[in-house]
């Protein structure tokens, strides 16, 4: 059954920095992101999908452990990668740590978005945890440090098992509906959305 915008809400509150501390203490690797295959080959979709050979700086908002940061490490001159949990942020530099151009520090967002701007953003798994309010002000922020002829890159789960919760579907539509982007890929499956949109000038 196809998914409306309307059918779910955002969550009140953003999801607290105290959920994913403990889900981090709990393990090194909360989503076995590492061992699924549906997670590996999100990943390979992910890296494919990037319409440019090579890109000049890269900013990953919600690294968690670093897996997709290493394959952007091949592609990208530059890359800052974070996320909100410092056990996330040790591992994610252990895995990216034979490439001195990427930086992996401690982040929230959208409080703590960076000064500069980008070539492209991959922001996977993490926008459809954020209130109404603070997703508003994230995609702005998002955007903002977008520069023309960028890329954006939104990757996020689909619950289509359960039905009606806020997940991938909705955080695509805000996003895509942004002015001054314009959508370049779309993939859509039993697991995730994909976008990739460019910022035009």
């Amino acid at each position: 059954m196809a998914r409306a915008e309307a059918d779910a809400q955002a969550p009140e509150a953003t999801v607290s920095q105290e959920h994913f501390i403990g889900m981090y203490l709990a393990k090194t690797d909360p989503w076995d992101l590492a061992t699924k295959w549906h997670d590996q080959r999100k990943y390979a979709v992910t890296m494919a999908s990037l319409p440019r050979a090579r890109y000049r700086s890269a900013y990953e908002p919600g690294c968690s452990v670093g897996l997709l940061t290493r394959m952007l490490a091949e592609r990208c001159d530059e890359i800052l990668a974070v996320d909100c949990v410092v056990e996330a942020v040790e591992t994610a530099r252990e895995e990216v740590r034979e490439f001195p151009h990427v930086r992996v520090e401690p982040a929230m967002l959208p409080a703590d978005l960076p000064d500069a701007t980008f070539d492209l953003i991959v922001i996977g798994d993490l926008l459809y945890y954020l209130s109404a309010d603070d997703l508003e002000a994230a995609l702005d922020g998002l955007v903002r440090r977008l520069e023309p002829d960028g890329d954006i890159v939104s990757v996020h789960f689909r619950d289509q098992q359960t039905g009606g919760n806020y997940d991938g579907h909705q955080v695509h539509a805000a996003l895509a509906a942004r002015p001054g982007l314009e959508r370049r890929v779309h993939h859509e499956d039993e697991w995730f959305l994909l976008d990739v949109l460019r910022r035009v000038s």
